[in-house]
């Protein structure tokens, strides 16, 4: 069955889904289809605040797991706290729907991530694009204007209207038919469901 991961670049533990989908995919010869969507519009509607600064030790226990997961992934260890929360969230997330629809998601998810939580340059801001088109050849004046178009805003809505219909609460979310697996740590356990 087909998985559809719901991402949103903002969400602080799907730097470590950013970093290793790549090699789970080709280890498990996956083919994911890709929605970027608003997290922060669904926990808006909920009132849910992930980490408000007042649960100082909410905060501090958040980034702690997060150098230890990816300690275990065997991925790079980030300098945290990374800069969070994103004040350009849904730009970066209009960018990876331009990418999507391109087929270069992928590589921009993880890019613009690294970028993010290794180098302290913040997602969705002009220099964490540029860099990511940099690197991957692309011409940054016209991402950045695609991203702009209000077909490009009108995808990422229904992006996020598809993600509150199945149910979605979170990211990373991997859909598998109508069953939800919410968090990096589930991607396994969705990918085990889809083919039982």
């Amino acid at each position: 069955m087909q998985i559809t991961a719901f991402l949103s670049i903002g969400s602080t533990y799907t730097f470590l889904t950013a970093l290793r989908l790549r090699s789970v995919m080709e280890r498990e010869g996956l083919d994911l289809r890709f929605r970027p969507f608003s997290v922060r519009a669904i926990m808006r509607e909920m009132n849910n605040i992930p980490f408000p600064p007042e649960k100082e030790a909410k905060v501090r226990y958040m980034w702690r797991d997060i150098e230890r997961r990816a300690s275990g992934y065997d991925l790079p260890v980030p300098p945290v706290p990374a800069p969070y929360p994103l004040k350009d969230f849904d730009r970066a997330n209009h960018v990876g729907v331009v990418a999507e629809q391109q087929g270069w998601y992928l590589d921009y998810f993880e890019a613009a991530y690294r970028a993010w939580f290794l180098d302290g340059v913040e997602a969705g801001s002009d220099d964490n694009i540029r860099l990511v088109c940099d690197q991957f050849g692309h011409s940054y004046e016209a991402i950045t204007a695609a991203a702009a178009m209000p077909e490009t805003d009108a995808t990422y809505r229904a992006n996020t209207e598809a993600a509150k219909a199945v149910g979605v609460f979170g990211a990373p979310s991997f859909v598998v038919g109508t069953e939800v697996f919410w968090g990096d740590d589930r991607l396994e356990d969705a990918i085990t469901f889809s083919r039982g």
